[in-house]
């Protein structure tokens, strides 16, 4: 089991976006696909407060929840980029 868990929507570029930062930093992660219905997205609301995607949760840094792709993206060039 990765630190990192993404939930995630197909089809989303949002999700895309921060699947291919994921994948260019070359982290393990794993992912929680959420279902098309927002009114069914209890888990994502659980651990965010809402229910859009992306939302990521990173046990390593102690980030629970983190939704918004821009900021996402700028938390994995931050935190593992290569000037860390």
């Amino acid at each position: 089991m990765a630190d990192i868990t993404l939930y995630d929507l197909p089809g989303c570029p949002f999700c895309a976006m921060v699947r291919t930062k994921l994948d260019e930093l070359d982290l393990d992660y794993d992912v929680i696909e959420v279902p098309r219905a927002h009114h069914e997205r209890t888990e994502v609301e659980k651990v965010s407060g809402q229910t859009g995607v992306p939302v990521i949760i990173d046990e390593a840094t102690g980030v629970d929840g983190m939704p918004e792709s821009s900021d996402i993206i700028e938390y994995l060039e931050e935190t593992y980029g290569d000037d860390t």
